[in-house]
């Protein structure tokens, strides 16, 4: 059998486990199992988030028209290094959702341009995609494919999906696909298929949102031409904070934020002037200048990347914290596989496990709940989103933690998000309670009250 303890390394002051939690914010009675979903921060980062929002209160114009650039340049700088990144290229957006509709709503599609994105995209992005599709002439190429994949095919159908389209006469002009994909979540080859894009001429758009601090990102090797990655999930930053990188070669091309907003530079007529309400702090670029004020809001979880930062290197640091929570993940789970008698997701080569989710099938049928659940008049096509939408129920209200479910491929799995707060013991507990949980399915629980049963 498994071992039931995972080794935890000494990181400075600090072990990663259970030790650690008492550094978070949680409720006492709350396990955190789903860091993955909203992400969360440390204690000592909400005293400097709300030290942000008092200075900014205390002297409102001094704050956001003077010292709030030269914080967020701070951060800019800190946050580049993390990425490699070049910082004449670094902004923030609230949120990887807004990076990737900033891209698609600036760039000019024409008749003949194609979008290119694969399976199991994030939800909004693919609205991102539908809209852009109903509002321009460009349209939409979306590459299936099942898990497990094995990279080298994975990249292959890529490459061949593009030249299919241009040997048709078509232009992809742009491919969006994730560094780890969310639901279920894998690690995508994204390294190769930013390289098989620039092979091809094809502009790559990288929805790292499950990017920095959680996979190592070097955007100097990398260079992607757009990325965007929140800090929020998995850097230790507050919500929303994401980081949104375009090298100097494309910047042209991303001339609006979202919303529009002071940094805009229209195209007037000769004399027609427009002017800004707002000064101008240091020497900056007209790419640093359009995102450093979008609209009034509360930015100060962007001000506190560089001590989220910081807090990190005080536990061990970026590849400690990387390394502890890939081991996590696949000791967790195996040894929840083991628990319920199934097995992982993962291919030969064990690469879209590494990363710090993981996905386990549940013992469940959708052949063994459809009978009880048509007889009490669920639709059959609503049975698997019905028992899900229980399952999840139950973890939070019964349980007091939550577990990210995915009816996938005609079978259940469930996402494993390690963490530096967890330990292997964590994810014992919680393959106990997916157990029980699986048993009350079984019996029908999930049907809601009123029905015909």
């Amino acid at each position: 059998m498994a071992s039931s303890t995972l080794a935890v390394r000494e990181s400075g002051p600090s072990k990663f486990g259970k030790e650690l939690r008492k550094d978070f914010l949680f409720d006492e009675n709350w396990l955190n199992l789903n860091h993955g979903s909203f992400g969360t921060y440390p204690r000592k980062i909400q005293t400097i988030l709300r030290g942000f929002q008092d200075e900014a209160e205390a002297r409102p114009d001094k704050f956001i028209r003077y010292d709030y650039p030269q914080y967020l340049d701070e951060s800019r700088l800190a946050v580049s290094k993390v990425l490699n990144a070049p910082v004449e290229g670094v902004v923030f957006v609230p949120n990887a959702t807004t990076g990737v509709n900033t891209v698609f709503r600036n760039l000019v599609f024409e008749k003949g341009d194609k979008i290119l994105y694969l399976d199991n995209i994030y939800g909004a992005c693919e609205k991102t995609i539908a809209y852009i599709t109903e509002t321009t002439p460009a349209e939409a190429i979306k590459m299936h494919y099942e898990l497990p994949f094995e990279d080298d095919s994975f990249v292959e159908d890529f490459k061949k999906t593009i030249k299919q389209e241009q040997e048709k006469g078509s232009k992809v002009k742009i491919a969006l696909f994730d560094a780890v994909v969310s639901m279920p979540g894998v690690r995508l080859p994204f390294e190769r298929l930013t390289e098989a894009c620039r092979e091809l001429g094809v502009l790559s758009c990288i929805d790292a949102a499950h990017g920095i601090g959680h996979v190592e990102i070097d955007i100097e090797k990398l260079d992607p031409d757009f990325f965007v990655s929140n800090c929020h999930k998995w850097l230790f930053a507050p919500r929303g904070c994401a980081v949104f990188y375009v090298p100097v070669r494309n910047q042209h091309l991303i001339r609006s934020t979202l919303p529009t907003s002071h940094g805009f530079i229209p195209q007037l007529k000769p004399g027609v002037k427009i002017r800004t309400p707002l000064p101008v702090v240091g020497v900056k670029s007209l790419w640093v200048s359009n995102f450093q004020f979008v609209g009034t809001i509360d930015s100060a979880p962007y001000l506190c990347v560089p001590e989220s930062i910081k807090y990190r290197e005080s536990i061990g640091g970026e590849k400690a914290i990387i390394d502890y929570c890939h081991n996590l993940a696949k000791t967790a789970a195996a040894r929840t596989a083991e628990i319920l008698g199934t097995e992982v997701m993962d291919n030969s080569t064990r690469t879209i496990t590494d990363c710090c989710l993981t996905n386990v099938r549940l013992p469940l049928s959708l052949a063994e709940l459809e009978p009880i659940a048509v007889k009490a008049g669920i639709e059959k096509d609503d049975v698997a989103g019905v028992a899900t939408a229980w399952m999840h129920t139950a973890f939070i209200e019964d349980y007091e933690t939550f577990l990210a479910l995915i009816f996938y491929n005609g079978n259940w799995w469930v996402r494993l998000s390690a963490q530096v707060y967890l330990g292997l013991e964590d994810f014992e507990w919680a393959a106990q309670k997916l157990k029980e949980v699986i048993e009350r399915v079984k019996k029908g629980e999930f049907i809601p009250s009123g029905s015909k049963l």
